[in-house]
């Protein structure tokens, strides 16, 4: 398939989420307009790159953020659900789709920052906010960087740590198997192509980050929704570990899902996610732990 060619591979998240798809020559992200729409696509020239962003629907501001290796496309299913009620912002994160980034050094706190810095472009103080797996890094980062930017936070497939705590074992071990592939393979290239260096620059972000503490939760403030797969790529005990770290918490395992909740589950996950967005949050304890 098209995307996975352009990422290799690199981005094990891109991977799980189009397998799907692979039987057939034409998926529905390859003919979508969302991340190729010229009537509403915009580049922000900020923090080095130039971020290629689209803003859909009106409302209160909801910024939606992609996995490793991914795009705006990858929202196909929550893009129209949510713009019927708020103002929907996307981006490519920097050195994935039309983000380009020919710097060699690449960060969650980097993507992160330049989230804020997109949100400050549109003079927006607060939004909501969706992340995806490394998109739900950058959300738990966006709530502890810039707290002030997160109403409401709901993620999904997000992890702490890169290691078999945080990572199924056997993806751990394939995800360092093809990391230490890419970096043979690039010390034997005189000339390596951009976008090999591109590959290779997400799948060391893939393989050795985050660095994010359990103290660092504690002081995310706004009410948070944490959701995983029972058969998610990231253990469901190290989801309920985040959700556990965050004072203003819910919990939402699916089961018989893995890491693509969006897209596999899109319809539960659409109505929970906007359900939890417009009811206040709600202190469940004592005898209120019955109900």
């Amino acid at each position: 398939m098209k995307i996975l060619g352009t990422f290799l591979l690199g981005a094990l998240c891109t991977i799980l989420v189009f397998e799907a798809s692979a039987q057939s020559a034409k998926s529905p992200f390859d003919t979508t307009m969302y991340g190729r729409n010229a009537k509403v696509g915009r580049y922000l020239n900020t923090r080095g790159f130039k971020m290629y962003y689209e803003v859909y629907g009106k409302g209160e501001p909801l910024l939606i953020i992609h996995g490793n290796g991914g795009s705006i496309n990858n929202f196909l299913y929550q893009i129209p659900y949510f713009a019927k009620n708020y103002k929907v912002i996307l981006a490519d994160s920097r050195a994935q789709g039309k983000s380009v980034d020919n710097s060699d050094s690449l960060s969650y706190e980097m993507m992160t920052d330049d989230l804020n810095a997109l949100l400050d472009s549109l003079h927006l103080k607060q939004c909501y906010v969706i992340g995806w797996s490394d998109g739900g890094i950058n959300g738990l980062l966006m709530a502890i960087r810039h707290p002030d930017k997160v109403k409401k936070l709901a993620v999904t497939g997000a992890n702490l740590w890169p290691d078999t705590t945080a990572v199924d074992p056997a993806v751990y071990r394939m995800v360092m198997q093809q990391n230490k592939m890419m970096d043979d393979s690039l010390r034997k290239m005189k000339s390596p192509p951009a976008g090999f260096k591109n590959a290779r620059k997400l799948m060391h972000l893939l393989s050795y980050e985050p660095h994010i503490k359990v103290e660092q939760l504690k002081t995310i403030s706004c009410p948070t929704l944490v959701i995983g797969g029972d058969h998610d790529v990231l253990l469901p005990q190290h989801t309920m570990l985040i959700a556990q770290s965050i004072p203003k918490s819910y919990l939402w395992i699916l089961p018989n899902s893995g890491h693509s909740t969006p897209i596999f589950y899109k319809d539960d996950f659409n109505k929970t996610v906007a359900d939890f967005f417009k009811k206040p949050y709600r202190v469940i304890a004592g005898e209120g732990r019955f109900n």
